[in-house]
């Protein structure tokens, strides 16, 4: 409690310090209510076979009474409007104005300015419009709790209350409240049409999503859409996943557009009774995000691998970061986890990733799992720093901070007499899905993330100003780490066993704690080799079959050096879909499975889905191990460029960043660089000293050089592979 007043003080502080002028105006709320209440909505729109389909995982709420305030001076009487989604009182200074305002004169001096907002159907919320005075991320909000802390940080017990930043997003129309937020859509035609006994398909010619349109609709009797993401699924009428029954009686034509979003490139429409139909179309539902980041090569395969990867990624960006548009339409904090890696080399799209991470917390008490599964709060945790460290957003991390804190507390009280985590009642420990993946007993994999999930608790200590947090989880961090290499390393099989039973390593040897203790740094220069021999270039371990830890295992190989390899990976697993007719990348792949084979999972024929967001992974490869782009500290204000052809002739693109793009050519003779932010450096490998003018080349280890690379300039470095 004593860390969790520290933050909000300092939070109180930021925000009494920040100028009147910070940004535009735009509605505010609670901090994470908004996005705890769209997420609900947007998860709760899943349906199978026209039937509810509900999350298995609590679901919290937005408080209903909300006060916010704010203080200023004015050099001059302002006219400030009010828009509020609620019901409100208004007071200046403690003095309350009568009746519900629209405008309220506030003269000048200094003063502070209430609203009290009650709402229990949608998030209570404010927009404040004056001349200089505008409601922003500077204001503060309490949902009443009573605790009060006054400037100096000192703990009184009389009444009182805590205030917080209030939340925002880009929601900056007055006249359009929160709560009727929807996505932008575009009208969008069949690309053909194929008459069938009792109806017609129609094929959109690629996954899609959004919203059937029926043109001139008339008659007596049922309209039935059954949707596929192959023809298969969708004219098997009792097999396939979703589906629209509209019961009409009409006698004049008229337009109907169905009342739930559906993914699908396919459409079977069939007609009983005697319904007719002038034409069908589709309204394509898509989040209005900017295509920043680019990669094109001299391996028009791998470029075509790029494109379906950024619009299947581009199809799963919606209100949030979701794992699959046909199925499950949730916030699943694994695919998220990846989905902000790829966002990172695609998009840059903070706000999203902000908004994912508030909705996966929801509020406290802590009372399970994110979405019940152990692995998936492990990758929140990782999230909050990765988000930190591309775009350099402290605030964020300090008003996360306290939720960081009390879902570790619950996370730290489920540790076992070894003090390790295994699986306890209402947990799921998940992993991956593959065949004979045991989850009993102590797994490594869980160790590995938690000792991550500490060191990146120590991190945002520090970046909350909580030294004795700080202090208290880099000793838990460094004891765990310490823990896993003593109770799980095993030299003879040069690698981490799998798991622990009564105490006792087990024999297993699989690739997911072997693979992540690569990337994240754990292991000696010598453990690596032995892992990238004995586990990740052994054929006899288990491989794995879905995009979602394809992505680590090819992320723990280019951090190896094996780009030329991994390349070779890419272009026959997701050039495997492609050939496959893929027009968006896949829950799982597996090239043995022949047919409609490849459409079944979960013990349905149509169960899997077909575009889905982990797998769109070689994003980030191509960004991160390709072009080479990384940050060393945090929004790149310093940042490596490390580029690998593999077995390419030549490649470029772009990296975005929180203030511009870093922009890479490389050849086997020259690199080519660009960019926008920062002090960059670039290394490489090069037989003989690199050329280039403007700039000084330091040799760093024998064949490998550093530049450095300054804002705005252009660099032609020329140097011998």
């Amino acid at each position: 409690m004593k860390n969790l007043k520290k933050i909000l003080l300092l939070s109180i502080l930021t925000s009494l310090v920040a100028p009147v002028f910070a940004q535009k105006a735009s509605w505010i709320w609670y901090p994470g209510d908004f996005d705890i209440y769209m997420s609900n909505a947007m998860q709760n729109r899943r349906t199978e076979r026209g039937s509810f389909f509900p999350v298995f995982w609590k679901m919290d709420s937005h408080y209903v009474l909300v006060d916010f305030h704010k203080e200023f001076t004015l050099t001059e009487a302002e006219d400030v409007k009010l828009f509020v989604e609620g019901t409100y009182n208004v007071k200046i200074d403690g003095q309350a104005i009568s009746g519900f305002p629209k405008t309220i004169k506030i003269p000048a001096g200094k003063h502070k300015l209430s609203l009290k907002v009650y709402s229990q159907a949608a998030v209570p919320a404010i927009f404040v419009q004056g001349k200089t005075v505008v409601s922003d991320e500077t204001w503060l909000a309490t949902f009443e709790d009573k605790e009060w802390i006054d400037q100096s940080g000192k703990v009184s017990d009389k009444s009182g209350t805590t205030f917080v930043s209030a939340g925002s997003w880009n929601l900056n129309n007055p006249t359009q409240l929160p709560s009727q937020f929807k996505l932008p859509t575009k009208p969008m035609a069949a690309v053909s049409r194929k008459k069938h006994d009792g109806g017609e398909l129609l094929d959109f010619g690629k996954e899609t999503f959004g919203f059937i349109k029926l043109h001139g609709l008339k008659g007596k009797g049922r309209v039935s859409l059954y949707y596929g993401e192959s023809p298969e699924e969708a004219l098997s009428t009792d097999k396939c996943e979703t589906l629209d029954y509209v019961d009409i009686d009409l006698s004049q034509r008229k337009d109907s557009i169905m009342p739930l979003s559906k993914a699908f490139r396919y459409v079977n429409r069939e007609f009983s009774g005697n319904v007719t139909v002038d034409s069908i179309s589709m309204l394509y539902e898509y989040a209005p995000v900017t295509e920043r980041g680019s990669f094109k090569s001299s391996d028009a395969e791998l470029n075509k691998i790029y494109d379906v990867a950024k619009y299947t990624f581009h199809l799963n960006t919606r209100e949030f970061f979701i794992d699959g548009i046909k199925r499950d339409r949730w916030v699943w904090s694994g695919d998220a986890y990846q989905s902000y890696l790829m966002n990172y080399y695609s998009f840059f799209d903070a706000p999203t990733v902000k908004k994912t991470l508030w909705a996966q917390r929801g509020k406290d008490p802590v009372t399970a799992h994110i979405n019940t599964i152990m692995d998936y709060s492990f990758y929140w945790f990782l999230g909050i720093y990765d988000y930190y460290k591309f775009t350099g957003d402290q605030k964020f991390v300090q008003d996360i901070y306290p939720r960081m804190q009390s879902l570790m507390t619950y996370i730290d009280g489920r540790k076992n007499k070894n003090g390790l985590l295994e699986w306890m009642p209402g947990d799921w420990i998940f992993i991956d899905w593959a065949d004979k993946l045991s989850k009993d007993g102590e797994v490594s994999f869980e160790q590995l993330l938690y000792a991550r999930s500490l060191e990146t608790m120590a991190l945002c200590a520090k970046l909350a100003n909580d030294e004795e947090g700080f202090a208290k989880y880099d000793k838990q961090a460094k004891e765990l780490k310490s823990k896993i290499f003593e109770l799980y390393w095993n030299p003879n099989k040069n690698a981490l066993v799998h798991s622990r039973i009564d105490n006792k390593q087990t024999d297993n040897v699989t690739r997911y704690a072997n693979m992540f203790g690569i990337f994240f740094d754990y292991f000696t220069p010598e453990q690596k080799l032995g892992v990238k021999k004995n586990v990740l270039l052994n054929d006899k371990v288990a491989k794995i079959t879905t995009p979602y830890m394809r992505f680590y295992e090819l992320e723990a190989l280019c951090a190896m050096g094996e780009q030329s390899y991994v390349l070779k990976e890419m272009k026959s697993y997701w050039g495997g879909m492609l050939k496959l007719g893929a027009t968006s990348f896949w829950e799982e792949y597996n090239p043995d499975k022949k047919g409609i084979e490849h459409l079944e999972m979960y013990g349905r024929p149509y169960g899997k889905s077909l575009c889905h967001a982990w797998g769109a992974s070689p994003i980030y490869l191509l960004g991160k191990y390709y072009l080479g782009v990384r940050p060393v500290s945090a929004g790149y204000e310093t940042y490596i460029i490390e580029p690998s052809l593999g077995s390419l002739e030549w490649m470029e693109g772009k990296v975005p960043t929180v203030n511009g793009d870093i922009s890479v050519y490389m050849n086997k003779k020259e690199i080519k660089i660009n960019s926008a932010v920062g002090l960059g450096t670039l290394k490489l490998k090069s037989n003989s000293k690199p050329v280039v003018k403007g700039a000084t080349v330091k040799e760093v280890a024998k064949g490998v050089f550093e530049i450095a690379i300054e804002k705005g300039k252009d660099y032609l470095v020329k140097y011998s592979g």
